[in-house]
């Protein structure tokens, strides 16, 4: 028999999540991320609920020409653009759209020869300081490819370093400004946490990510306070439940002691299936739809969890490790971790199921 663990993968909420997206900014053009397998949800999986969408990034190049291979004929933009001039026809023959961040890039797209011109997002270093070119460049770099044979157009970006934080945008909005004052060129500058809290920087192109996927880009704004819905939910069970002693310890370490007589419940998840192994006792988990707490370290296979709480749980009752009913993102603050970590690490040993409003449509 299958071990109870699975993931079940909600792709009316992911739907809904981007129509949410495009509440927020209603003039942009929305490009969904689906960076490392669409933050652990499955690439191909999520396609059918993204078809709202005007394009998709990502940085995976073998990822986009799977896309280009399932039929999916919109905008692709790779995120980090290319590594070697080698890339280039293939990236061209499948039409994908390429972010250009450092000198060496433009030199190589002057001098390629390519069976079609490629759509460039020019990036701009406002501050992040990692991928970028440095303001009094970007000028120069947009001459240089707008006369290159194999740039078809050219797009303005940058990345927002602190727009989940109160200091905002306007640092790195003037920076841009400046930078690109007199460039005519169409704009990329929102990810998650700019499309809700910066709308008023507009831009024709926004790249939503973690919010699509049901997990806040905030630390004090919930999922739930932005209207966003967990797509993701970790399911197990039961497997085994302990009565133990006042003073009793519990797993590796005996990094859990009680102080009085209790229930210790075994669910089915460990680290090789995701869950996080530096989360500490009381980190929350869900069992028969109420809260209870870790209860010693969690091992390969396995987490223990007190069940005082939850006195009707026995061997079968269902637990949810994070997601419906149960905020991924407060298992990671939990963990002192982001969401985005919880949902990019689950393992390919964890059984996914898909589903529509209540009803599975895939089982991967």
């Amino acid at each position: 028999m299958a071990r109870p663990i699975v993931a079940q993968i909600n792709l009316a909420a992911l739907a809904a999540n981007l129509e949410r997206a495009r509440e927020k900014a209603p003039r942009a053009q929305v490009l969904a991320v689906v960076k490392a397998n669409a933050y652990g949800h499955g690439l191909m999986r999520v396609l059918p609920a993204l078809q709202a969408a005007d394009g998709l990034a990502l940085i995976e190049l073998d990822a986009a020409l799977a896309l280009r291979d399932a039929h999916y004929s919109r905008r692709i933009l790779l995120l980090e653009g290319f590594f070697e001039p080698r890339e280039l026809p293939e990236i061209a023959r499948a039409r994908l759209a390429i972010v250009v961040h450092h000198e060496a890039q433009v030199a190589m797209l002057e001098r390629a020869a390519l069976p079609r011109p490629l759509e460039v997002f020019v990036k701009v270093d406002t501050g992040m300081r990692r991928l970028g070119l440095a303001p009094g460049e970007v000028a120069r770099a947009c001459e240089r490819l707008s006369r290159a044979p194999a740039v078809a157009a050219l797009r303005l970006m940058t990345h927002f370093a602190r727009a989940d934080e109160d200091d905002g945008v306007a640092g790195q909005l003037a920076v841009f400004e400046a930078a690109c004052r007199s460039l005519p060129y169409p704009r990329s500058l929102a990810n998650s946490a700019g499309v809700f809290r910066y709308g008023e920087v507009g831009g024709d192109y926004v790249r939503p990510g973690i919010m699509l996927y049901g997990s806040t880009p905030f630390a004090y704004d919930s999922a739930a306070m932005l209207g966003l819905a967990p797509v993701m939910t970790l399911r197990s069970e039961i497997m085994a439940v302990r009565d133990i002693a006042a003073g009793d310890a519990v797993g590796y370490g005996g990094a859990f002691t009680a102080a009085k007589p209790m229930r210790i419940g075994v669910v089915a998840c460990g680290y090789a299936d995701g869950y996080p192994r530096h989360a500490p006792n009381g980190t929350p988990i869900l069992v028969c739809g109420r809260k209870a707490r870790l209860a010693g370290r969690v091992s390969m296979d396995m987490v223990t969890c007190d069940l005082t709480d939850v006195p009707e749980a026995r061997v079968g009752s269902p637990v949810v490790l994070w997601g419906e009913g149960l905020p991924v993102d407060d298992v990671a603050a939990a963990a002192a971790t982001v969401g985005y970590e919880l949902l990019c690490a689950l393992a390919p040993r964890v059984r996914v199921v898909a589903t529509r409003v209540g009803r599975i449509d895939l089982l991967l």
